[in-house]
């Protein structure tokens, strides 16, 4: 069997040229990295759980009608998905006030916000992935009005879609991170949702006990990371023999680790 070509390697996957022309193979590591890459280690795992959530995701979005560039999934760690041209532009749709707006902002964590917010973020790790305006994205030529026009759309769309399905599981949405990139019909393009969308891009906390379920605890040294990855992906029926359970994960022992 001939060695596929990579065509590109990141902090989270690796996209291989793919079996048929405008496609590419993505495959997810473990790999896991925080603060732009300065804090680096491994999740056991993560790939295969990532994999399979974000197939679940974006295969449930393209029944709603949002375009993604997902195609099927390959195996444990594999999906074949269509090649597009990345918009440089990171997507962050904010619910509940986390992380850096409530840094920024002064926000105690976990406030419900009046609304949901749509925050931009130019893809440039040496820069460390700046906050822009639309100003700065149309001045710059990263995307279009008429494109952003569509990005905005599609992430309302698949906040409202994902938050009932998260809240379904006793799951609450806090935030997340999309990608967005175009493909090319001729002459004229069009938006379609790229990357993934999994705990690795969301902040995803227990309705019940507030427990974090998402990077934030590799983030923050709460430890459980394979656990919260596993009980997300659990909770959404992707695990074989245990589906449709909804109990809380116990995260006692990782909390008796660290002093608390």
């Amino acid at each position: 069997m001939a060695r596929r070509r990579q065509i590109y390697e990141g902090k989270a996957k690796i996209l291989y040229e793919g079996p048929e022309p405008g496609t590419l193979i993505q495959y997810f590591k473990d790999d896991a990295t925080a603060f732009n890459a300065q804090k680096r280690g491994t999740i056991n795992g993560k790939g295969v759980i990532n994999n399979r959530i974000s197939e679940h995701i974006f295969t449930a979005l393209a029944t709603i009608g949002v375009p993604t560039h997902f195609i099927r999934r390959l195996n444990m760690r594999e999906q074949l998905i269509r090649q597009c041209e990345i918009v440089p532009i990171e997507v962050v749709v904010r619910n509940v006030a986390a992380g850096s707006i409530s840094k920024r902002l002064g926000i105690e964590e976990g406030t419900q916000l009046p609304r949901t917010i749509i925050e931009y973020y130019l893809k440039d790790d040496a820069l460390g992935d700046p906050m822009v305006a639309d100003e700065h994205i149309a001045c710059f030529g990263w995307a279009t009005q008429e494109e952003m026009n569509d990005i905005a759309d599609m992430a309302i769309r698949v906040n409202d879609f994902m938050a009932g399905l998260f809240a379904a599981i006793g799951i609450r949405l806090v935030d997340f991170k999309l990608e967005f990139g175009r493909v090319w019909e001729n002459d004229f393009s069009r938006i379609i949702l790229a990357d993934e969308i999994s705990p690795d891009g969301c902040r995803l906390w227990d309705m019940r006990s507030g427990e974090k379920l998402d990077k934030d605890r590799f983030r923050q040294n709460l430890g459980g990371e394979a656990e919260a990855y596993q009980e997300v992906a659990r909770r959404l029926g992707l695990l074989e023999g245990q589906e449709g359970e909804n109990s809380v994960l116990d995260l006692e022992s990782h909390r008796k680790k660290r002093g608390k």
